[in-house]
């Protein structure tokens, strides 16, 4: 799977240019999340195989008023995650935003599931 970044930023979202500067830069791929994407699953977004565009049986969309920006690596290797990290640092991307790779479990979640995980997880780390 070619390296893809999911991204979600909101109106007020400050570092854009900044972070699709570098993914441009790295040959990162780039798809633009809007609020009515971020209610499917992340393995659907990300283009993997066995996932369809309706949600699981089960799944409810639950909108979450996500005011961060959010950025899913998807088909990275750890070298690569490293080399990005490093070029948002020096880009001037703060830490504080939001990010997090696919996995088997996140990626039956949808978006607004892992933001709401990737919020929780910030708040407990205090």
């Amino acid at each position: 799977m070619k390296e893809t970044v999911l991204y979600y930023m909101p109106e007020n979202a400050v570092h854009t240019a900044l972070i699709k500067g570098v993914l441009v830069q790295m040959g990162i791929k780039i798809k633009n999340l809007t609020p009515g994407r971020c209610e499917k699953q992340i393995g659907f977004l990300a283009g993997m195989d066995g996932f369809e565009e309706e949600p699981a049986e089960g799944q409810q969309a639950s909108f979450v008023d996500m005011n961060d920006e959010l950025l899913v690596l998807c088909g990275f290797t750890d070298e690569r995650v490293d080399q990005l990290l490093a070029q948002l640092r020096k880009a001037g991307v703060p830490r504080s935003v939001l990010k997090a790779l696919v996995t088997e479990t996140n990626a039956q979640w949808t978006v607004y599931e892992l933001y709401r995980h990737l919020i929780e997880e910030r708040k407990m780390m205090g």
